[in-house]
């Protein structure tokens, strides 16, 4: 195992994020002496701990998760194999819990804090009333006099299919920095939104009128194909006319433009009113994209995996730059940078990260290209 992989999944062991797979590779490679010298000092380095590591006796340990494995001789090898990994865990990152040093003057030991991010809630807006939305709830949804319009169902919210009966009304979903959501609308259609998006939509769409919905941020669509009622997405720059398909909207309000893959289908894109000469469609495969301010909307054919990963936890940088790459960080943790070092913030990266923490992409960003960093709770200080 490489230094970069195991430190890696180290990382991903202390923040309790590692799968059965990376914890039996780690617990593998942990048989060395060597091995857990150099694990017991990454974790004293990144990690802050102190007394509790240095005197930790390994022997000890395994005698006490010997002793709990044992009184679970009544089930599988298998069961007791991953009880040993449960404790192993638990025992870990409650090591890591006890002692932090007090002396943040040098870079390293600043770099010992732990990031906390911030949380925040998803907020459902019905007409003047606001819900919060937990993500690990299911729940009815009723509008303001009761009736029940939809449901939770955890991290995706399903309206009930039926068309509106007299004038639209509006529901508006804002999700925070640091978590994604799924809206079902009423027509069946499924809207995957990422983190820092709002989109404003019907509660019911009414027969014989175009679908209108209205997004800032960024949203994957899977728009139910209905030829009758043509689907618009409306941003401030472009908006998108589907018949049925699936592409993504990145309209964050502090980009420079507004992009559009399509991965399935076909599309429309225009400005301001739409007429056959400002139309432009995209094939699977392509990108539209409208710089703010600019009329003309261009296109160009791109690998579409890399603009939809994130809808799968990934997050893919293909010639980005470092200020782009932190601003996605910031949404996907919900946490603060603060970039001191402004040559970096203009130079290019490529990078894939697939479900991380943080401290791990952080520690790839520090080995690789030497970029130094300080924490402080929910915000990051490159220097």
């Amino acid at each position: 195992m490489t230094v970069k992989k195991s430190e890696r999944l180290i990382v991903k062991f202390i923040t309790n994020q590692a799968s059965q797979e990376e914890i039996e590779a780690l617990t593998e490679w942990l048989k060395e002496d060597e091995n857990q010298l150099v694990f017991k000092d990454f974790v004293k380095t990144n990690y802050a701990i102190d007394t509790a590591l240095n005197n930790f006796d390994s022997t000890e340990v395994r005698k006490q998760l010997s002793e709990r494995i044992r009184k679970e001789n009544n089930v599988f090898y298998k069961r007791r194999f991953s009880s040993y990994y449960k404790y192993a865990a638990i025992l870990i990152v409650a090591l890591g819990g006890f002692y932090f040093y007090k002396n943040s003057t040098t870079a390293i030991q600043s770099k010992q804090n732990v990031i906390i991010p911030r949380e925040d809630e998803i907020v459902l807006q019905l007409g003047d009333e606001s819900q919060n939305l937990d993500p690990n709830e299911a729940r009815t949804i009723t509008d303001k006099d009761g009736n029940v319009i939809g449901k939770q169902e955890k991290d995706r919210l399903v309206y009930t299919k039926a068309y509106a009966k007299g004038a639209l009304v509006y529901n508006t979903i804002k999700i925070p920095y640091g978590k994604k959501f799924e809206v079902q609308l009423s027509d069946g259609t499924l809207v995957h939104l990422n983190a820092g998006t709002s989109l404003r939509y019907p509660v019911q769409f009414v027969k014989n009128q175009n679908r209108q919905v209205y997004l800032l941020g960024e949203a994957f669509f899977e728009v139910e194909k209905d030829k009758e009622h043509p689907f618009d997405v409306n941003t401030q720059n472009v908006n998108v006319e589907v018949l049925g398909t699936k592409f993504n909207v990145d309209t964050y309000s502090e980009n420079p433009r507004t992009d559009v893959v399509l991965v399935e289908g076909k599309v429309s894109l225009y400005k301001d009113q739409k007429t056959k000469e400002n139309q432009v469609y995209l094939k699977p495969g392509e990108k539209g994209s409208n710089e703010r301010g600019q009329s003309e909307i261009t296109t160009e054919q791109v690998n579409t995996e890399y603009y939809t990963a994130w809808i799968k936890g990934s997050l893919v940088f293909k010639n980005a730059s470092f200020d782009d790459i932190i601003k996605k960080l910031e949404r996907r943790y919900n946490v603060t940078f603060i970039n001191k070092n402004k040559v970096l913030g203009k130079e290019i990266f490529n990078a894939r990260f697939d479900n991380e923490p943080i401290e791990v992409v952080l520690k790839y960003f520090s080995d690789s290209y030497a970029i130094d960093y300080i924490i402080d709770r929910d915000k990051i200080t490159i220097k």
